[in-house]
């Protein structure tokens, strides 16, 4: 029997693809699994055994199951571990380790299915069972030392929630055997990408995700089926309406929050709000990593949802203060989305050799397990510990620390006569300080946010994500556009952005938004990378508490663009958009000093937003140059 899919690769298809799952999910019975199979199949080099279902017992008595493909041929092997939550039969990714090549290498393999998700037993809630990978992952890790054909040597691998596995089992100090990891697309702080982003609720993500893992989840709440065949259709008809029910107001009436049973966990986050970090400290690997003592392949995208996860994972592991295995980490950088890892992104082409299948990400996980599992010299230590994509110019190349060492920060600052407002205005960007200048005003209104257009996100197919042409938003009246003049030679910008941006407003709580863009010769505007703030957090990495603006006071706010690298040609210019709301990515702040929240209010606000710019208020966007030689 077919299960749905739910690795999140699989919503792309769209509604089609989910009345596919309704069908199969309804008539889906966990006793149908209980029986292990055993097929072999034929490789090049010796027979494939693999074994359905293998029950793993955890230390409460729940059974999780796994798929297992290992040589047919007598002997003990390196293994290869996947703990995913998106479906082990349905495992497939581009860019990851390709099974039948792994067992034909000497590799076992198996994947299994984490707590309470397809045919594992037990109950799934994201925090509660973000908790349980700790031990869940120490269990499954003594269960693999224990099998006869294990050599006593594992590595992990998988992409997103199945990276997070990958660092919760290593931090369960299995160390004698766990080797190795190869986490991609990995978050690090999850207030800084997963739950918020500076302070802004990750709303189109925890929606989108959320919803998808009900596919799986719902019918462990229903034992009548025709209760279930209900809670399925309500499932169908708002993911369906999702792009318009997303605008509803309180939060606490927005359907995905209100027609489930599953996923609580996910409400009370945003009931506790921004600054209650210890209810999600089980998915927080700031400041954790330094108990490691092994090495990490880590795998990011410049326009992933968590790229900045990715590098800081890498950069704590690299400068591994106590573990010179860990400080082995290397990391792989390409122009690819979450769940795109192509050479075609949003509305750019970035070339074939930008495609993970054309760089063989697969085998370089292999190259990697053989060094540490194998203990086969593959040179790979010898290699360049980066290998990132330069956009723009579109080639990988080798580096050795991250930032970059040579990185020259720049100031560019914004300029106009007061009138910045839509690519028709008068904002400039140049390397001159401003002196005396006139502000810029814009309207901020709630219910007429800037849509979200491209970026780093993950959201229903309705909003496409990566790179996007954004002259559409760029004509509004509520976007700042300050452009610098043609570029008379090729600028690199590879490394973290950031903004500091002076502003008043007339409310007591907002939100400003700053978006890096590259405009090529015709005018096409396309996004490389952004970040919001929420004023009354904006000085809680300060370690300050929150505080409600004084209306009509200038602030200076530092704005986290994360990072990109793009080489601006020549003949381009370098465009810094500026505005309040990029929704639905980010809730809307309402602007009255009040979450909407779960239950919060309806009631909005309209700010009044200025943008300084003079001599004692330098606005800028600060790049990390590279000097090109």
């Amino acid at each position: 029997m077919k299960t749905p899919s739910l690795d999140l690769q699989a919503w792309i298809a769209g509604l089609i693809t989910l009345l596919g799952a309704l069908f199969t999910i309804i008539s889906l019975r966990l006793d149908n699994y209980k029986k292990e199979k055993l097929i072999m199949i034929e490789s090049n080099r010796y027979k494939m055994i693999t074994e359905f279902n293998v029950p793993v017992e955890m230390r409460d008595g729940t059974i999780l199951r796994a798929n297992i493909y290992r040589p047919e041929k007598n002997g003990e092997w390196p293994v290869l571990l996947s703990r995913l939550p998106y479906g082990k039969d349905t495992f497939a990714q581009p860019f990851l380790i390709q099974v039948p090549k792994a067992v034909q290498e000497g590799y076992v393999v198996i994947i299994q299915d984490t707590r309470g998700r397809f045919v594992s037993e037990g109950n799934w809630d994201p925090i509660p069972s973000f908790n349980q990978e700790v031990s869940d992952g120490y269990d499954t890790l003594e269960w693999i030392s224990n099998l006869p054909y294990n050599s006593g040597r594992v590595g992990m691998f998988g992409l997103s929630y199945y990276a997070f596995t990958q660092w919760a089992s290593a931090l369960s100090s299995h160390s004698k055997t766990l080797q190795a990891i190869a986490p991609a697309f990995s978050w690090n702080d999850p207030y800084d990408g997963l739950m918020y982003r500076g302070g802004a609720l990750e709303l189109g993500l925890l929606t989108y995700w959320q919803m998808g893992m009900y596919l799986d989840t719902l019918p462990r709440h229903y034992s009548d089926q025709q209760e279930l065949s209900k809670a399925m259709e309500r499932l169908i008809s708002d993911i369906d309406q999702l792009p318009r029910q997303i605008q509803s107001l309180p939060l606490k009436n927005y359907a995905p929050f209100t027609r489930t049973k599953v996923a609580t966990s996910l409400i009370e986050v945003i009931k506790r709000g921004y600054m209650d970090h210890k209810f999600v400290d089980s998915l927080n690997l700031t400041n954790k990593l330094e108990r490691l003592e092994l090495p990490s392949l880590n795998i990011a995208g410049w326009y992933d949802i968590f790229l900045q996860g990715t590098l800081d994972n890498f950069v704590q592991m690299r400068n591994h203060r106590k573990s010179p295995k860990a400080r082995n980490s290397q990391l792989i950088i390409g122009p690819w989305r979450h769940l795109d890892h192509g050479h075609h992104a949003g509305e750019v082409n970035f070339g074939l050799q930008a495609n993970s299948t054309s760089i063989d990400l697969s085998e370089m996980q292999l190259r990697w397990f053989d060094h540490f599992l194998k203990k086969q010299d593959t040179g790979m230590l010898q290699e360049a510990p980066i290998q990132l994509f330069v956009m723009g110019e579109n080639i990988w190349r080798d580096e050795y620390e991250w930032p970059l060492q040579r990185t020259e920060y720049i100031d560019f600052y914004l300029h106009s006569q007061g009138q910045a407002n839509t690519l028709q205005g008068n904002g400039m960007l140049s390397l001159q300080p401003p002196e005396q200048e006139a502000p810029d005003h814009f309207i901020y209104d709630p219910l007429n946010p800037v849509p979200t257009m491209g970026g780093s996100h993950l959201m229903l197919p309705d909003f496409m994500d990566g790179p996007v042409d954004q002259r559409e938003i760029e004509s509004r009246d509520d976007v700042l556009v300050y452009t610098s003049s043609v570029l008379e030679e090729d600028v690199e910008v590879t490394g973290p952005v950031k903004v500091k941006l002076w502003a008043i407003s007339s409310a007591l709580d907002t939100d400003f938004v700053a978006r890096l863009v590259d405009v090529f010769p015709d005018g096409t505007a396309i996004n490389l990378t952004d970040g919001i703030i929420r004023t009354r957090f904006r000085d809680v990495n300060n370690g300050e508490e929150p505080s409600l603006l004084e209306p009509g006071k200038a602030y200076l706010y530092e704005i986290d663009l994360w990072s990109t690298s793009n080489l601006f040609k020549k003949g381009h210019r370098i465009r810094l958009d500026i505005t309040s709301s990029s929704f639905p990515r980010w809730d809307r702040n309402p602007n009255t000093g009040h979450d909407f929240g779960v239950d919060g209010e309806s009631d909005v606000i309209v700010a009044q937003q200025t943008i300084l710019h003079d001599k004692e208020h330098s606005s800028s966007i600060v790049l990390p140059i590279i000097p090109r030689r």
